[in-house]
């Protein structure tokens, strides 16, 4: 339920009906398979970047992406790492049963903690062939971990809600077990099975926190080459977490795109990292959408501290919407709200829950450009970008359509800039 402080009713009606009134189709476009990037690039910064400024485009190389940013640039960087969250069961009938992981739910949704846990734990996943396994089944695994062997039981702990409880008899950590039992869930629409390069090349070479189904794959086109050249002109960067979930990938299938479910994520943000936006609060461009949603996200938890809402960190798909602007803080008065917060709690990071929607009408808040590949036609993330630089999306599109750019997360890249920014 989205709260009512600083809400109004007749602007509910507003913002509601422009959102209703968007219609799917004009985010659409034609995207043959052929340019669909099934493989990365061999050198990762030789992708190819185009840059939007201003209703300007320009086509370069990856590797200009430090000439093409203001020395006070903040640059913030997701650094989730994919793990082997797709499982294989073989029953004794021979039929196969496929096991996704999305978010734990026992012992503790903490992503970071769940990769700590012993023996059992539950989570909630994608059930491939589910008709093949029924309540009560109880699937096992023989497997080597670390060399030791290890019997792995998967039963469910809540048939309707697919929540599933695995249990194994060594003293071994989930990470440990994923890592021997499982293999890279690479997006669907790439049409292929999982290679053994996909395990270096599905992740970005920053990644550092387990927990993720999918890479927030901006940032696969950074090279240590890359971050040097940044480094020699001064860009800063800074982290945080999000665990990019399943849902990423799924389609609109709504008339009304207020009524697309949003799958929540679990976000991570250091004390640090709040002092850095503070920093920069004029000058932050995220690499990818996965940090721009996150960033956007944090601005609106500063909102809820700020009025005194509460000190919880969730964030509801449509909460930023009904606001007025006069009722909203600045975005350094939302950060030093949330740097106050944790200064009196004595905490030094922040673990919360995001499901925030981004489309056409959407105020940025923290974000003045980004880095961000090309996205599936109609989806969330296209919706996004149409957000962020209006209805020159298309131009972007179709002039990446023209000029044989890659598509989707092993695609090309583009720096896009809010219009009217220098």
């Amino acid at each position: 339920m989205m709260e009512a402080n600083g809400m109004e009713e007749a602007g509910n009606a507003s913002w509601r009906e422009q959102a209703e009134a968007i219609n799917l189709e004009s985010y659409t476009y034609e995207l043959p398979d052929d340019r669909i990037a099934k493989y990365p690039k061999e050198i990762r910064d030789q992708s190819k970047l185009m840059v939007y400024r201003n209703g300007d485009l320009s086509h370069l190389r990856f590797t200009d992406l430090p000439a093409q940013l203001p020395a006070n640039t903040l640059l913030v960087f997701n650094d989730t790492k994919v793990i082997p969250a797709r499982a294989h069961f073989r029953k004794e009938t021979g039929a196969v049963i496929e096991v996704l992981l999305l978010h734990p739910e026992l012992p503790t949704r903490v992503i970071n903690d769940a990769m700590l846990v012993r023996h059992s734990c539950v989570w909630e996943c994608m059930i491939g062939n589910k008709k093949r396994w029924k309540a009560g089944d109880t699937l096992t695994n023989l497997i080597g971990v670390n060399g030791v062997p290890v019997t792995l039981q998967v039963s469910y702990h809540d048939y309707e809600r697919n929540l599933v409880r695995l249990s194994w008899d060594a003293d071994v950590t989930f990470l440990e077990l994923v890592k021997a039992l499982g293999e890279i869930p690479l997006p669907p629409y790439l049409n292929r099975d999982t290679e053994e390069p996909d395990k270096e090349t599905y992740q970005t070479v920053y990644a550092h926190h387990d927990g993720a189904v999918a890479a927030p794959t901006a940032g696969l086109h950074f090279t240590p080459r890359v971050f040097e050249e940044l480094e020699k002109k001064g860009i800063r960067r800074s982290f945080l977490t999000l665990h990019v979930g399943a849902g990423t990938f799924q389609p609109i299938k709504v008339e009304k795109v207020t009524e697309h479910r949003m799958h929540s994520e679990q976000v991570v943000f250091t004390r640090a990292l709040v002092q850095d936006l503070l920093h920069s609060v004029e000058h932050i461009v995220p690499v990818g959408t996965t940090s721009l949603r996150s960033l956007e996200s944090l601005y609106w938890y500063g909102v809820k501290l700020f009025k005194k809402e509460t000190t919880d960190f969730n964030i509801g798909k449509l909460y930023p919407y009904p606001w007025k602007e006069e009722d909203l803080p600045s975005a350094a008065e939302s950060l030093q709200a949330i740097a106050d917060h944790m200064d009196a709690s004595g905490v030094q990071e922040v673990v919360g829950e995001t499901e925030i929607f981004i489309f056409p009408g959407y105020r940025f808040r923290l974000c003045r450009g980004i880095i961000t590949n090309y996205h599936q036609p109609g989806s969330t993330l296209i919706l996004l970008v149409a957000a962020f630089v209006g209805h020159d999306w298309k131009k972007i599109y179709s002039e990446a359509l023209a000029n044989d750019y890659r598509f989707l997360s092993y695609g090309d890249s583009s720096l896009l800039w809010r219009n009217g920014i220098d």
